[in-house]
């Protein structure tokens, strides 16, 4: 929908343009799930659902944010906005070009350049107002917090940036050390319904024999994999003992989630992560 323009100055009544507004932001709120974890009070994190909010058509419906999903560009465009706006946030989302890899990239100063999408798979800042995103459709979002408020970060997970160490790599890139980090883990395809071949759990295996647990046999060849419980064990092991999350499927779940595994062609949710200035 076009963004409602305020009065022109010197109108007194403006109940049109409040009431828009009112409503555009009631439908923003209730298209978001925040995360649930003990972060300090200067730190905000959220995944974004299909709607009400948003005005992508069919298959993308509703809130798609994601540019690269085959949706039509100006409509996403205007999804961001209308995301930026009425949640009021501190700046420009920091959107990146996500490939399925472990590279992290560090946004060290409030300066944005709009359109620039570094290619990486996780991201990292301790600016405050600093807005990090990532999208998922099933891949695994993780955002991260130093326990004073300081650093946040989020990481794009799937299951070729689980094996190669992606949630490693945005540890190693953040400068609070890993049992001053807490994680919470955001909606992704569930362990009951995200069926792989034996290209992913080698993927695993190859490297920790001890992931084999986190898979369980379908049929010849198959397994469901649990996400969630791969990456709870690689950030226990890499010292954060704070992690919450992990209790959702994006694949079961059709009114809230998109899915690529599910629909194949359709939109795309965005974690967001960010911090207000410490007092």
């Amino acid at each position: 929908m076009p963004w409602p323009q305020p009065p022109a100055s010197g109108v007194f009544c403006a109940t049109p343009y409040h009431s828009a507004m009112r409503a555009i932001r009631a439908d923003v709120e209730r298209s978001l799930l925040r995360a649930d974890w003990p972060a300090p009070p200067n730190v905000h994190a959220f995944t974004t659902l299909r709607g009400p909010a948003g005005d992508s058509a069919p298959p993308f419906d509703r809130f798609n944010l994601g540019l690269r999903s085959g949706d039509d560009a100006s409509v996403v465009a205007g999804n961001r906005l209308m995301l930026e706006r009425a949640l009021e946030l501190p700046s420009a989302p920091r959107w990146l070009r996500q490939v399925h890899a472990t590279q992290v990239m560090r946004f060290d100063t409030a300066r944005h350049v709009d359109g620039d999408e570094p290619e990486a798979d996780a991201a990292v800042t301790s600016v405050p107002g600093v807005v990090l995103a990532i999208l998922t459709a099933d891949c695994l979002p993780v955002v991260f917090a130093a326990r004073d408020g300081s650093e946040v970060a989020a990481a794009h997970a799937g299951w070729r940036g689980l094996a190669g160490g992606v949630l490693e790599a945005t540890l190693a890139a953040m400068g609070t050390p890993a049992d001053e980090v807490i994680a919470w883990l955001g909606p992704a395809a569930g362990p009951e319904r995200y069926e792989v071949g034996a290209e992913v759990r080698d993927a695993f295996l190859s490297s920790r024999a001890s992931d084999d647990a986190a898979f369980v046999a379908t049929r010849p060849g198959h397994w469901h994999v649990d996400l969630y419980a791969l990456a709870r064990r690689r950030l226990r092991d890499a010292g954060v003992s704070s992690v919450t999350g992990g209790n959702l499927c994006t694949i079961g779940d059709a009114k809230r989630f998109h899915s690529h595994r599910r629909d194949q062609r359709g939109g795309r949710m965005a974690t967001l992560a960010w911090m207000e200035p410490v007092a």
